[in-house]
């Protein structure tokens, strides 16, 4: 694995300019090490030649973008396991406010 990864990661940086696609922030001598290169199908086999499947992104911005898959996949498994979905939910925390209004 590590030998796939260091073979795409060297054509990506060959590719694409040495910045994060996200923040912006440019990279150059010992600090290349903390760009990446992130799958945009998150499918690590999925190498095409012409990069189309990548994306560089420094280390905090890879983190986040897999941080906010595991929450978005968390949360699809927590209402398809539950039968819910956003328009089940039956909690009205202003439905007495025009009530407390009017006492006013």
């Amino acid at each position: 694995m590590r030998e796939r990864e260091n073979t795409y990661r060297e054509k990506a940086l060959k590719l694409f300019p040495h910045v994060c696609g996200r923040c912006g922030r440019e990279f150059s001598g010992k600090q290349l090490k903390e760009l990446t290169v992130h799958h945009r199908d998150h499918n690590h086999d999925n190498n095409p030649p012409d990069g189309s499947n990548w994306e560089l992104l420094c280390i905090y911005c890879h983190d986040n973008e897999h941080g906010r898959l595991e929450v978005a996949e968390s949360y699809d498994q927590s209402s398809a396991s539950t039968g819910s979905s956003s328009s089940d939910f039956s909690h009205q925390p202003f439905a007495a406010l025009e009530e407390l209004l009017k006492k006013k």
